[in-house]
């Protein structure tokens, strides 16, 4: 009778190949300024909804952020933190949910200061293109990293100038005497109203369209398509007939430039173009409630609630600030045993 043996299967394991990726600079070639960075996760619990914004978030702060950045549940801030001084990440944007409304923190790595807002409405950037006829967003729109313009700012209380500083150094300078036209797609708006004391937050792409041109010919020469014809006498028509496509937009000379380089076959030096801005999302109303002198920690520098954040608050509000506290303290809770294994994890995903 033939003998059975028992032998032990190799096992084959396939290697992990890691893809070799380009590390992004982390100074300026040009202006010798440290480029900042960011990291946008979130802690706690969020809704569908608020898991969106967070990517909508990472979308707005590309190229310098990351944006394949996964989270565990084991994460604790001292971990971002930790992979945050290797990799030259300058801020952290933070997203939580509390009873009432989401919480977003803007903090200063690494230590410091930490600016509390509280969203109190909000719209994705899908939302925002599904309402627009005709939505733009272009691959290469995110290539470069925004403009910020900032209005309604200029006020003497100390908050604001911090929130104008904070907001001012998350996006890279720009040198007006070196900088490419090219690279300026997108802008970054931050509205304060003194009276509502809110802050509205809107993205928009920046595109140039050449005055006195008509759609149809500025489509003609951008795709480098044959125009239907058929209905039509002559050429001419296409070009002069009344009624046939839509003409050239009214152009406000405010809104015109004079270009002093070609942008694209349209868009020729020295001659006029409009600038349009067409909002692509995510859209925000913010409400700033405490700001912090440590990274989630600290010396409260001011508090809505009242000086240092000590006065009684009325209903609702004592129960956001309670829950405010709490969400500090699950952010200020580490892990030790685990701080290794999780920023493995976090530098694998930022390869990916």
């Amino acid at each position: 009778m033939a003998r059975f043996h028992n032998r032990k299967k190799k096992v084959f394991v396939k290697p992990i190949v890691k893809k070799q990726q380009q590390q992004q600079p982390n100074v300026d070639h040009i202006t010798g300024n440290k480029i900042p960075k960011s990291f946008v996760f979130s802690r706690g619990k969020l809704p569908g909804p608020l898991r969106q914004l967070q990517m909508d978030l990472r979308k707005l702060m590309l190229p310098y952020t990351a944006l394949k950045l996964k989270e565990k549940k084991r994460n604790n801030l001292k971990d971002f933190l930790n992979v945050a001084g290797p990799m030259g990440v300058t801020h952290f944007l933070i997203l939580s949910k509390t009873e009432t409304l989401p919480v977003l923190r803007v903090a200063k790595t690494p230590q410091g200061p930490t600016l509390t807002f509280k969203i109190h409405e909000y719209s994705l950037a899908v939302d925002i293109a599904q309402s627009q006829l005709r939505p733009r967003c272009p691959q290469d729109l995110f290539k470069n990293p925004p403009l910020i313009v900032l209005s309604g700012f200029a006020a003497a209380n100390e908050q604001l100038r911090l929130t104008t500083t904070m907001f001012k150094n998350i996006f890279p300078d720009i040198d007006i005497n070196t900088v490419k036209l090219s690279s300026c797609q997108r802008i970054v708006l931050l509205n304060y109203n003194k009276d509502t004391k809110l802050i509205d937050f809107r993205h928009y792409s920046i595109r140039l369209q050449p005055v006195g041109v008509s759609r149809r010919i500025r489509k003609f020469v951008q795709n480098h398509q044959v125009p239907d014809l058929r209905n039509l006498q002559d050429v001419s028509d296409f070009v002069t007939k009344a009624g046939y496509g839509s003409e050239s937009e009214a152009d406000e000379e405010a809104a015109t430039v004079t270009l002093t380089s070609d942008l694209s076959r349209v868009n020729r030096a020295s001659t006029k173009s409009a600038v349009k801005l067409q909002e692509i999302g995510p859209r925000m109303t913010l409400q700033l409630t405490k700001i912090e002198g440590g990274l989630c920690s600290g010396e409260v520098m001011f508090s809505e609630y009242g000086n240092g954040g000590n006065e009684k608050k009325p209903g609702n509000e004592e129960g956001n600030e309670k829950e405010d506290s709490e969400n500090d303290g699950q952010m200020e809770d580490s892990d030790e045993d685990d701080e290794a294994d999780n920023k493995e994890d976090m530098e694998e995903s930022e390869e990916d």
